[in-house]
């Protein structure tokens, strides 16, 4: 039996419809996603989410991002105007079996449609290559016609190449004098090059003799006769390693820091600190107001040291996470986020504020890291908690755009 999937959320514009479907571990390629004009489907076992929409859509331009256990749609409207509700009222089993009957047939003719068209262009380009190899080889068998009809009786298909390759006017020696006198010419060029590169070897070689002489007459003396002075650590006990019992110092000395941590001595920013300043309030107190003069950093080491001191403070938390947000250390910020959430239990009235800034800083993180559906997913949590904040909504009305395309990120 699917569990029906009750607890999704919704909202629209008078031409599109965003619908945010939770779903446990949903991914791509295991979610079964079904849509048509009039009824949206969602099978991932063993969950099950269906809607008979209020008014058709575009199904061909709607779309679905899936990611971080969410599904988010963007359902393009036919008609402009505002539904009441999601889906139909007042649909009993009959007419629900017939809107899922005739979306299947229409989607079945979609499909059928679509193939037929793929077909189509398919035979028309196979027909279009068809045409031009004709056409090709058609062209060939005249150049080869053309080729044979110039051709003299008994003349081979070489003496044509050369005839048709040769410049006018060039023409190729034809006695014997004109072939002696080429060669004298070829072997007076032959030994002139010889000559030359002779002379070239030998400038050369007097110039490598000449660096090497140089090479020799700048080689450094040997260094002096010098002493280096070593100096080394100094081993907590003063014995000799060879005289030590190792084992024993080493439980001496894990005693005595098991003995430092149970007098809670061994935090070194609390040694030089008063005793005002040991109380977590108080430094919590102090990283506000240097939150407030934008010394980002040093209140940062002020909650740090108020969380060693108590770790239970949701409010250091998501304070340490504002700093964060402001320093660009967006990884943390998700983290200190997440752990105000979790110790911000159970959520009641006194914490609402709280739950709502931890839920904006850690959205706007996700953001900043083009994570923008989980972004998306904090913002509404916030805008379920306080639904009157206009700038919240704002910025979530900014991240439905840039999922959609509408907007570019800033």
């Amino acid at each position: 039996m699917p569990l029906q999937v009750s607890d999704y959320s919704w909202q629209q514009t008078e031409t599109a419809v965003f619908l945010s479907v939770p779903l446990r571990g949903v991914c791509g390629r295991d979610a079964d996603v079904f849509c048509t004009d009039s009824y949206l489907k969602v099978n991932f076992p063993p969950f099950l989410f269906e809607v008979f929409l209020y008014a058709p859509i575009d199904d061909g331009s709607s779309k679905a991002k899936i990611g971080n256990d969410t599904i988010v749609f963007t359902l393009y409207k036919k008609e402009a105007a505002m539904w009441e509700s999601l889906s139909l009222s007042g649909v009993d089993k009959e007419m629900m079996q017939r809107i899922r009957e005739e979306s299947i047939l229409q989607a079945q003719e979609t499909a059928k449609e679509a193939a037929e068209a793929k077909a189509a262009a398919k035979r028309e380009d196979q027909k279009y290559a068809l045409s031009v190899m004709m056409k090709i080889r058609e062209s060939d068998a005249q150049n080869r016609s053309d080729w044979d009809h110039n051709r003299r009786p008994g003349q081979s298909r070489r003496k044509i190449a050369d005839n048709y390759t040769r410049p006018k006017g060039q023409q190729l020696p034809k006695s014997k004098d004109e072939k002696a006198g080429r060669g004298r010419k070829t072997r007076q060029n032959l030994t002139r090059n010889l000559a030359s590169r002779n002379l070239a070897t030998k400038g050369r070689n007097s110039e490598n003799i000449f660096s090497e002489k140089l090479k020799e007459a700048s080689v450094p003396p040997p260094r002096s006769v010098g002493t280096v002075q070593i100096s080394f650590t100094p081993r907590v006990f003063p014995t000799a390693l060879r005289e030590s019992q190792v084992a024993e110092e080493e439980e001496w000395l894990h005693k005595q820091a098991e003995a430092r941590r149970a007098v809670n001595t061994d935090i070194p920013e609390l040694c030089d600190l008063k005793e005002e300043e040991k109380n977590p309030e108080w430094l919590k107190d102090k990283g506000n107001k240097l939150f407030a003069t934008e010394n980002y950093l040093a209140a940062v080491n002020a909650y740090n040291l108020a969380i060693r001191l108590n770790n239970k403070i949701p409010l250091l938390y998501l304070n340490r996470a504002a700093c964060h947000l402001k320093l660009k250390n967006l990884h943390k910020t998700i983290e200190d986020s997440s752990k105000a959430l979790d110790l911000l239990t159970p959520p009641v009235a006194d914490n609402a504020n709280a739950r709502m800034k931890a839920h904006v800083r850690r959205g706007a993180a996700f953001c900043q890291l083009e994570l923008y559906v989980e972004g998306l997913l904090d913002y509404e949590a916030a805008l379920k908690i306080d639904p009157s904040n206009k700038t919240v909504q704002n910025d979530a009305e900014k991240i439905r755009n840039i999922i959609q395309g509408t907007e570019l990120k800033s």
